[in-house]
């Protein structure tokens, strides 16, 4: 079993804990409540078992039998890096460019294209890259205890990061900017 299929096991685990329901019994769940939407469905979950963001997406996961990757499947990194700046979000690649020598600078690591981004994962996920909107580029950042900054949105416990940097120019890749990925790599094993 490799450490990403571990890690969303032991999530998976924690879930059943939290919730004091099997898998089996959240499927159920899940079909009873007659949503189909991924975004309906973990809402749903968030709601009703007070799971946190990346718990519920997990679950949501497991119950469609998707790993999060489908969008991906088949495509190489730079496939998907292509597609995720096509159209309306292409004016933000440079964004992307700027920040990715720096990144793959910090040393090993397995980028897996998710949909809408790219997760960053050593043994565990240290980053999330991609464009949130058609206006910026967000960095997800998995990283404890950074010291307060106008520039690091905190998300609520629960979420899949702990920070958001939000871009909008290639100018805003900075030291300042590499210092958190760097803590957040070293953090992740």
């Amino acid at each position: 079993m490799s450490v990403l299929d571990q890690a969303v096991q032991t999530q998976l685990n924690n879930i059943e804990k939290k919730t004091g329901r099997s898998l089996a019994e959240l499927s159920a769940l899940a079909a009873a409540s007659g949503l189909s939407k991924h975004g309906q469905l973990r809402d749903y979950f968030k709601a009703e078992l007070a799971l946190g963001h990346g718990d519920a997406n997990a679950l949501v996961h497991f119950v469609q039998q998707s790993d999060g990757s489908r969008a991906a499947e088949g495509k190489g990194e730079e496939d998907v890096v292509d597609e995720l700046y096509a159209g309306k979000k292409a004016h933000l690649r440079p964004i992307h460019d700027a920040l990715w020598p720096g990144i793959v600078a910090l040393g090993d690591f397995e980028a897996l294209p998710k949909k809408n981004y790219l997760s960053l994962r050593r043994q565990k996920q240290f980053a999330m890259v991609g464009p949130a909107t058609t206006s910026r580029v967000e960095v997800g950042l998995n990283v404890k205890e950074l010291p307060a900054n106008d520039r690091l949105i905190e998300q609520p416990k629960g979420s899949m990061c702990n920070y958001v940097v939000r871009l909008t120019d290639p100018s805003e890749v900075d030291g300042e900017l590499m210092g958190w990925i760097t803590a957040a790599y070293h953090s992740a094993g």
